[in-house]
């Protein structure tokens, strides 16, 4: 047995290449889906129809379709209309709209977990609606969906397997090819097992950390709103 695990070792160097890859795809896919989801749940919760209309189109179209099929009709579907993508950008654009659905019900959730009179009370203090989303919103609807927003990040990474039905190079279909040419089969994916459970463990490390310097100590508004935030019970008494 010792020696099957010596003729796999010859083969480390294209797993690491394999591994970065898969964390190239991931990371890319995740800022895609970021973009989407924020994007498309700010059009959920606009007072425009026409903008809940598609948001909700979006949402229902992908997270009821198998994300497989969504892959084939990126890489396969779309050169006939003349728009011809390598398997990475593909596989990158596909992800990032699939997770992209999810992330936007995170938003929205996340948004909504804000309560009212505080929106309120800033706009009454004449902050305008940007001021208030950025400013109100969006750090405490971050520190509520933050742990949602990374166990989406880890599905993506294990997502990325996927992948290899349009021959992306990335771990699974790096195993499989390493495992057609060795027939190594537990050697071979008893690596990629342990390669994606140290990646995943990794993201999910670094999310920890950047989520203890983000949120501890608790999140707080910009100066300025903070202060006029805190007098506005004082002006309430007085009048």
């Amino acid at each position: 047995m010792s020696y099957q695990w010596l003729t796999l070792w010859g083969y480390v160097p294209e797993f690491f290449q394999a591994a970065w890859l898969t964390l190239q795809v991931t990371l890319l896919a995740f800022c895609v889906a970021l973009i989407l989801g924020l994007l498309t749940a700010l059009a959920g919760a606009s007072h425009l129809a026409p903008l809940r209309v598609v948001a909700r189109c979006y949402i229902e179209l992908i997270r009821n379709t198998p994300v497989l099929l969504q892959i084939f009709i990126v890489f396969f579907a779309l050169p006939s209309l003349g728009l011809n993508l390598s398997a990475y950008t593909a596989g990158v654009i596909a992800l990032g709209v699939n997770v992209g659905a999810y992330m936007a019900e995170v938003f929205r959730a996340g948004i909504q977990s804000v309560p009212r009179g505080q929106i309120e009370a800033a706009g009454i203090l004449g902050l305008g609606r940007s001021q208030v989303f950025i400013e109100v919103v969006l750090p405490q609807a971050a520190r509520a969906v933050y742990p949602a927003i990374v166990n989406n990040l880890i599905q993506l990474l294990l997502g990325t397997s996927l992948l290899s039905a349009i021959a992306l190079p990335e771990l699974t279909g790096t195993a499989t090819v390493i495992n057609a040419r060795t027939l190594l089969y537990i050697q071979t994916f008893s690596v990629t097992l342990i390669a994606y459970l140290l990646l995943s463990n990794c993201l999910s490390w670094i999310a920890e950390q950047i989520g203890a310097r983000m949120f501890h100590p608790p999140l707080m508004l910009k100066q300025h709103t903070r202060r006029r935030l805190l007098l506005m019970p004082r002006q309430a008494n007085r009048t």
